[in-house]
């Protein structure tokens, strides 16, 4: 989505997050497609659910790499990542 809301919300939300992954602790200052990009991520999938899609406390910023990988792998086997599952990873 790349309304006027949206991105007036996801500026926010990096703003809030101080432009650090909130999974890695990494600084986003790539572009584009760079894995130290900033994405803004929906902490639970909203599924087309526009409450759960503007809850700033639904969202998270998070590196381009982190998504694509971890948060892409756990949405598509059907489950919501917690950041506790880091710690049963290893």
């Amino acid at each position: 989505m790349n309304t006027a809301r949206w991105q007036q919300l996801r500026l926010k939300v990096l703003l809030r997050d101080r432009y650090v992954c909130q999974q890695t602790g990494v600084l986003l200052i790539g572009k584009n497609h760079a894995p130290d990009s900033p994405v803004v991520d929906h902490k639970v999938p909203h599924r087309g659910d526009p409450d759960l899609f503007w809850d700033e406390g639904n969202l998270q910023s998070v590196s381009k790499a982190w998504h694509d990988s971890v948060k892409q792998s756990v949405e598509k086997r059907g489950e919501v990542w917690r950041k506790s599952d880091a710690k049963s990873r290893g």
